[in-house]
């Protein structure tokens, strides 16, 4: 499982350095690829076997469905890990992230997302400041009681 936020950097060659709490898991390769949210996703081969059965499996038929397929196969790639635990971001992915040096590797359960650490300062401040009303919203959504006597 993937927690935390580490701050890291992406060098002049584009290496980016794996969280070591994060490197167990990922020392025999990743799978990484363009996030939905303008960000990058790093997952395990469990994990990209189990989201690519799920994204193959939509009905190809439906325009959205093809859409999410060829973002989520097309731009993405099978990395090892070097020695010291880096991985080279090829330029079309660090441009699709909006990537500059600065980023943030984030472990979000069965996944990590990368970020530029400017965007993800701002995901933070909105979270700060909607949050309680987000959260609200998808318990409604999920038929949840959202609490209150």
């Amino acid at each position: 499982m993937f927690l935390g936020q580490y701050e890291h950097t992406i060098d002049e060659k584009g290496r980016l350095a794996i969280p070591i709490r994060f490197r167990g898991e990922l020392s025999d390769g990743l799978y990484l690829t363009a996030g939905v949210d303008r960000c990058l996703y790093i997952l395990t081969h469990a994990s990209w076997q189990t989201t690519a059965e799920a994204v193959a499996n939509l009905p190809w038929l439906n325009p959205d469905a093809r859409q999410i397929q060829r973002h989520l196969f097309a731009l993405a790639t099978h990395l090892v890990p070097d020695r010291l635990g880096r991985v080279v971001v090829p330029q079309y992915l660090r441009n699709y992230a909006a990537l500059t040096n600065d980023v943030v590797v984030a472990g979000l359960s069965n996944r990590i997302e990368v970020w530029d650490r400017t965007a993800w300062e701002g995901l933070q401040a909105d979270f700060i400041e909607r949050g309680p009303e987000r959260a609200t919203a998808l318990l409604e959504f999920m038929g949840r009681p959202t609490g209150g006597a």
